[in-house]
């Protein structure tokens, strides 16, 4: 084959498997290796390369042998020592070296014996690079022809010659694929199978319906519109809840499109399905009445009760099939988009409900004496309905104030009574040590079958029971083979139990100090009251045991009080002399005004109180 005939197939090839040069280069070459060991019965142990020439199409063969000096027994595996030295300047006797060794009429061998193995080699490559593409597209739509179709599913052919599996209940239903039709579908999933990747693809997921948006809708692309969520019937209806990101866009404007071009292309890509388009609102309230449109809404009334949402819908009576819809379609998609169980009522059966729960509920009745007042009244419109009597625009009015009024104030029943609940349970939790919610429960010593039934009830911790026991005793007594006894034995266990509190004798000691600061401050003040003064002279005879005595005052009884009596200078802010500070004897802060000193004449320690209008030291003997 010519250079460029061999090129230009060779091109051809990579065109129409659509892969990677160096791919088709490597299936061909190691083919070629494969060849050469069946044509000369070569061992699989022995190092065999193969050389393809892109341009020209040749293909050279090197294999290892072994350098011999003189005679050659096996070509396969020897060569002479002078061609060695062509390929390996430095060979010598006994070397291994890679020469080439293409036989003579391997063009022709070589073809008839790779042709498979190529064959192979490119199949395989050409699933591996299917499989790598499609994985990428999954949750994306791709485009293809229709191939086959039967009852259990259709065949797509799509890019890169790969084929995809459209299952029967994942078309559209009613929809009838014809030959040949080109159609969009969104991967769902991609498998590898013994005969390439198995692609499964989907018109009915709800994924499809956003992918649709975002390649018809730029805002949503772009991110300026975010879809919040879908619910979607395949054929029939679906519901799109949408917000904008940024101030002053219209995100259901932007869906629609002028004149409603851009919904009406993915409308008749679903097979004229129905969409509605609504603006999703942070106020579940505001979304529930947005989600059941085309109905207008009275009222919504929510109620969030131990995990099970239910909102509760009031319409009047000309819009209840509307809300509803045919068989339940409107409202069923409606709980799926907000995710809240939703129940709707007409206007005349939601008062009829109102008045049952006011006569039922005592406590609810007293707190809307308004609202009792205003039952006749509604019985007469009941009534009025009833026996297919006109009721006037007036009336209907009337009884969606009875319906509002009296359902808001249950709703706040409701939340005082959970807020309760929230307060009780948050003081049980206070009173509970904080380390037995980190207590294995067997450290609890509890009898090995009521041990086994908490265990198996989800109890873990001895908090957790002890929790329970504050909050609702029936959580632990209701559990089957749990009796007044059983409840007996983990009281007594519990009692037993003691928790360490090392942080808490930290925490105890500040206010300690802080005590001790507080109680000094007022006494300071106390001292300084002027009538005290006249005290003074009628304790200045006391000698020094009794001032030691007094300054231990819890010896011998003396109180307070009167040790400020008998020293009242020493709280009137006079600053502390050095041999004050030096002696340190008594109470702190109670000598600050005296001074001690020997006298000779008298042969004892005399202790001089200082004043402060500079009168003359006086003098006191302390024995």
């Amino acid at each position: 084959m010519a250079k460029n005939e061999f090129a230009l197939a060779f091109n051809e090839v990579l065109e129409e498997k659509q892969l990677a040069k160096d791919i088709v280069v490597s299936a061909i070459e190691s083919a070629m290796v494969s060849a050469y060991r069946r044509a000369v019965g070569a061992s699989t142990a022995q190092h065999v390369e193969a050389k393809l020439d892109p341009d020209t199409g040749i293909v050279t063969v090197s294999a290892e042998k072994e350098v011999v000096e003189d005679s050659v027994i096996d070509d396969r595996t020897e060569v002479l020592l002078w061609e060695a030295l062509k390929v390996k300047a430095d060979a010598k006797p006994g070397d291994m070296v890679i020469v080439e060794t293409t036989p003579a009429d391997f063009g022709r061998v070589a073809a008839q014996t790779a042709r498979q193995v190529i064959q192979q080699r490119i199949r395989e490559a050409e699933r591996s690079n299917q499989m790598q593409y499609f994985e990428r597209q999954v949750g994306e739509i791709v485009s293809g022809l229709v191939q086959a179709s039967s009852a259990q599913s259709a065949t797509i052919g799509l890019d890169m010659k790969a084929e995809g599996i459209l299952p029967n209940n994942q078309k559209i239903p009613g929809e009838r694929l014809k030959l040949h039709d080109r159609i969009r579908a969104v991967v769902m999933e991609v498998k590898d199978g013994t005969r390439g990747p198995q692609i499964v693809l989907s018109r009915a997921h709800r994924n499809f319906l956003r992918r649709l948006l975002e390649n018809e809708v730029p805002e949503i692309y772009h991110g300026i519109v975010e879809i919040r969520a879908i619910a979607r019937e395949p054929g029939a209806r679906a519901k799109v809840a949408v917000s904008a990101t940024q101030a002053g866009i219209d995100p259901v404007g932007a869906c629609v499109g002028i004149k409603g071009v851009r919904i009406q292309a993915i409308v008749k890509e679903l097979h004229d399905e129905k969409i509605d388009i609504i603006q999703w609102d942070q106020d579940p309230i505001v979304y529930i009445s947005k989600a059941i449109s085309p109905a207008r809404v009275n009222g919504v009334y929510l109620a969030d009760t131990e995990g099970a949402r239910t909102a509760t819908v009031v319409v009047g009576e000309d819009q209840l099939s509307l809300a509803i819809g045919r068989d339940g379609q409107n409202a069923r998609l409606a709980a799926k988009l907000t995710g809240w169980r939703i129940d709707i009522k007409s206007l005349t059966e939601a008062a009829g409900d109102t008045i049952k729960k006011l006569q039922n509920n005592s406590e609810l009745a007293a707190m809307l004496p308004a609202a009792m007042e205003s039952v006749p009244q509604i019985m007469e419109i009941l009534t009025k309905k009833a026996e297919n009597r006109p009721i006037m625009p007036e009336e209907f009015t009337v009884l969606n104030q009875f319906i509002d009024r009296v359902e808001k104030r249950t709703l706040q029943v409701k939340e005082e009574a959970a807020r309760v609940v929230d307060e009780l349970a948050a003081t049980a939790h206070a009173e509970i040590p904080a380390p037995a919610f980190n207590m294995p429960l067997d450290q609890a010593n509890m009898k090995e079958h009521i041990f086994n039934i908490l265990t198996e009830a989800g109890f873990e911790t001895v908090g957790a029971v002890m929790f329970a026991l504050k909050t609702d005793p029936n959580k632990v007594l209701g559990l089957p083979g749990i009796g007044s006894k059983a409840i007996q034995n983990i009281e007594e266990s519990l009692a037993t139990l003691k928790f360490p509190e090392p942080e808490a004798v930290k925490v105890e000691e500040a206010p300690v100090a802080v005590a001790v600061e507080m109680v000094a401050e007022p006494a300071i003040e106390a001292a300084e009251i002027p009538d005290l003064n006249n005290q003074i002279e009628a304790k200045k005879e006391a000698n020094a045991k009794r001032a030691v005595v007094e300054d231990e005052n819890a010896k011998d009884g003396v109180s307070l009080d009167e040790l400020f009596k008998m020293k009242p200078d020493i709280f009137q802010g006079t600053p502390p002399t050095d041999d004050d500070a030096d002696k340190k004897k008594g109470k702190k802060g109670k000598k600050k005004a005296v001074e001690l000193e020997f006298d000779e004449n008298l042969g004892t320690v005399v202790g001089r109180k200082i004043h402060k209008r500079g009168e003359d030291e006086t003098g006191t003997d302390w024995e």
